[in-house]
């Protein structure tokens, strides 16, 4: 019993208790009968897509395809660390604009951690590319981030029509902190190192296999709706592959348990104070509006409750205050390239921060904090400024 107590972790018993108390809101009735079906029709696609992206990603990982990019990446740089630089922003951004913020922070982190530190540099600016990115990217389409999903419908049918408003306030989501990364770290990133002899998958079956899927699946990502069918499809044939190739690697940890229990809890416990109007004293800071004041107020307010409670329930908190697409993705700025600041501010930066003390970075949160404040602000405000340019 002590052993097994020992295993489970702080972060675990947090998402025990809540679900706890969200099963007591829904069977004591604190959440009105016909709620938790409704709920239940909107968050299913979405935690569905969540699993099956995990179990892709994850059993890409293990099939070396992250590993022998990250290789090629470094053999791509030439021995300049800004062209490895380059790379690795790219890989984080088209990792958390196709896979998801959490996939960023859990896949693509160790493999530039572990990068960095093989050619002799610094990780620190590398490690912190992928958790400010992993945010501030997930704004670009609904497959990014679970607020997206849930603003999608209400956005637009289609994804064109979710990425006419996101593409600008996205391309300034990931300048702004690059740029404050590479100005910081200037002595870190210009420098040179010697390129490492390029490795190669112990089984090419299985990489070239799971490669394939993904590039299948990243394109169709991008052009359906229903993003969970070709996720969950993708999940099944990498499942088929690994278990004629390597079965010993499925196993129940694949699915994110702890992601998916917090998100559920959340949905139910936000939907239960929305219909007991415990949270109506935060609408009153946001109007639902979209004139430039109203959008940047929307947007900052977004940006201080994720910081606050979490990203994801500071978007279902303020989601009615958002009347239009427009205002929807001025909220979606605030609670996606606002949660910089705080350690709970987004399940991504908590992953991240275990995937990184795993390898030997440290860094203090106090100083994390510090400079996602310095990042953040400047963030969300140029960001809200150019979907008014766009929609205008």
């Amino acid at each position: 019993m002590g052993a097994t107590r020992r295993r489970i972790g702080t972060g675990t018993w947090i998402v025990l208790a809540l679900i706890v108390v969200a099963a007591v809101c829904v069977i004591s009735g604190l959440l009105p009968t016909p709620d938790p079906g409704a709920l239940g029709l909107r968050t299913a696609p979405v935690l569905g897509f969540v699993v099956a992206i995990t179990i892709v990603a994850e059993l890409a990982r293990e099939a070396a395809v992250f590993d022998v990019l990250a290789q090629r990446l470094a053999g791509w740089g030439r021995g300049r660390v800004v062209a490895l630089w380059a790379s690795v922003v790219a890989l984080a951004v088209v990792s958390t604009v196709f896979l998801s913020l959490d996939t960023t922070a859990v896949i693509v982190t160790p493999v530039v951690v572990v990068l960095a530190q093989s050619i002799g540099v610094s990780p620190l600016p590398f490690a912190l590319a992928t958790v400010w990115l992993a945010n501030t990217a997930s704004l670009a389409l609904p497959v990014s981030n679970l607020t997206n999903l849930l603003a999608a419908p209400a956005i637009g049918a289609e994804p064109a029509a979710f990425l006419a408003l996101s593409w600008a306030p996205t391309l300034v989501g990931v300048l702004i902190p690059v740029a404050i990364l590479t100005i910081v770290h200037r002595r870190t990133l210009f420098g040179s190192y010697r390129v490492p002899p390029p490795g190669a998958a112990s089984d090419r079956s299985l990489f070239w296999g799971a490669a394939g899927v993904l590039i299948v699946l990243l394109p169709l990502l991008t052009v359906t709706h229903e993003v969970w069918i070709p996720a969950t499809a993708a999940a099944v044939v990498m499942l088929v592959l690994f278990a004629v190739r390597r079965r010993h690697v499925l196993r129940l940890s694949l699915v994110p348990w702890q992601a998916l229990g917090l998100a559920a809890a959340l949905f139910v416990l936000v939907e239960t104070a929305h219909a007991n109007g415990i949270l109506d004293f935060l609408l009153s800071f946001a109007s639902g509006g979209n004139d430039p004041g109203e959008l940047l107020r929307l947007a900052a307010v977004g940006a201080l409750t994720a910081n606050g409670v979490n990203n994801l329930p500071a978007y279902l908190i303020l989601e009615p205050a958002a009347g239009d697409p427009v205002a929807l993705m001025a909220l979606l700025i605030g609670v996606n390239l606002g949660p910089l600041v705080t350690p709970w501010a987004s399940l991504a930066t908590l992953l991240w921060h275990h995937r990184i003390v795993a390898l030997g970075v440290e860094i203090r949160w106090g100083r994390f904090m510090l400079w996602g404040l310095v990042v953040a602000v400047p963030t969300v405000l140029v960001a809200t400024l150019a979907l008014i340019l766009v929609a205008g």
